[in-house]
């Protein structure tokens, strides 16, 4: 059965994208490869989550991509984003899939974060 091992997310808040997955318990190295651009690419577990900047010629990034992750102490991290201000579209719950909220990431992206 295939497994995700990478995905890859395009912005132009580089380093606030990274502020933010890093309090989903995402760890992050800043680098390029060849000519690239820089980037950050998370280490330690899979799939690898990759913040690049937006392609030229692109203006906004996409909205539309749905993530979800599993993490440590929902209710606490779900305070901890709001305190930041960031966007809450689903309170913690349990659901059919466990205990589960929705945030926004700072691309306005839906990120589903269920609790281990």
């Amino acid at each position: 059965m295939p497994s995700i091992s990478l995905i890859v997310i395009k912005t132009d808040q580089l380093q606030e994208q990274a502020a933010f997955y890093t309090k989903l318990g995402f760890t992050f190295d800043y680098h390029k490869h060849g000519n690239g651009p820089y980037h950050y690419a998370s280490t330690g577990r899979e799939p690898v989550l990759e913040i690049y900047p937006l392609p030229k010629g692109v203006a906004t990034p996409d909205s539309t991509t749905r993530l979800g992750f599993v993490v440590e102490q929902l209710d606490i991290l779900v305070k901890e984003l709001r305190e930041q201000g960031i966007t809450i579209v689903a309170a913690p719950a349990t659901t059919e899939w466990g205990y589960t909220a929705i945030v926004q990431d700072l691309d306005g992206r839906k990120i589903e974060l269920t609790e281990h």
